[in-house]
C-alpha cells in the first residue's frame, strides 16, 4: 500500500472508492461525485492558511492506493494543529477505509503512515478520537500506539467519544 497527497492522477480510483461509499449508504464523497475538480480544488486548498475561514485549521488530505495504484482504499485528513473544538472531536487525524475493503488491516496501515507523516510536520505526538461505539476505528487506534485519556460527549451527535494520544515515533 502506497499513501499519496489527493491528486487528479488518481481521480478515477478515487470516484470508484466515493461510490463504494455511496452503495453503502455513506455519502462522504458525494460532492466529489458531483464535480471532482471543485471537490479537489476544496480539499488541497485547505493545507493554506490563507485560504482557510476563521476557526479552521490547515489540514493535508492523503489517500492510500493499493499496491499497483490502481485503487483508493482509504483516505485520511491530518490537521497541521488543534482549536478547542477538535480537541473533544476531530482530533490530529481522520481517516475513513473504503467499505470494500474494510476488515483487512487497511485502516491501520493507513494510520501508520498518516503519523509519518504527522512526524514530518513536527508533530511528536497526535490527538485522534472516534465514537465510543466505532469498535474498528477503535481497534486501528490501539494498534498504533493509542493511549486512551478521559472521553467526552460530542456536541454535534450527543454520542461518546473515545480519544487517544498517538506518538508519532516508536
Amino acid at each position: 500500500m502506497h499513501l499519496t497527497p489527493a491528486t487528479v492522477r488518481h481521480r478515477d480510483a478515487f470516484l470508484v472508492m466515493a461510490r463504494d461509499h455511496r452503495v453503502a449508504g455513506a455519502d462522504r464523497y458525494g460532492r466529489a461525485l458531483e464535480d471532482f475538480d471543485v471537490f479537489l480544488a476544496r480539499i488541497l486548498s485547505q493545507s493554506r492558511p490563507s485560504a482557510l475561514p476563521p476557526g479552521r485549521v490547515p489540514q493535508s488530505h492523503f489517500w492510500l492506493l493499493d499496491d499497483d495504484q490502481t485503487r483508493v482504499l482509504a483516505c485520511g485528513r491530518l490537521r497541521h494543529r488543534l482549536l478547542p473544538d477538535l480537541e473533544v472531536e476531530g482530533g490530529h487525524i481522520g481517516y475513513d477505509v473504503s467499505p470494500a475493503v474494510r476488515g483487512r488491516g487497511v485502516g491501520t496501515r493507513l494510520l501508520a503512515l498518516l503519523l509519518v507523516e504527522a512526524r514530518r510536520l513536527a508533530l511528536s505526538r497526535v490527538l485522534i478520537t472516534c465514537d465510543d461505539d466505532n469498535i474498528p476505528s477503535r481497534r486501528v487506534i490501539e494498534k498504533n500506539g493509542g493511549q486512551p485519556i478521559a472521553p467526552t460527549i460530542s456536541p454535534e451527535s450527543g454520542k461518546s467519544v473515545r480519544r487517544y494520544w498517538v506518538r508519532t515515533s516508536q
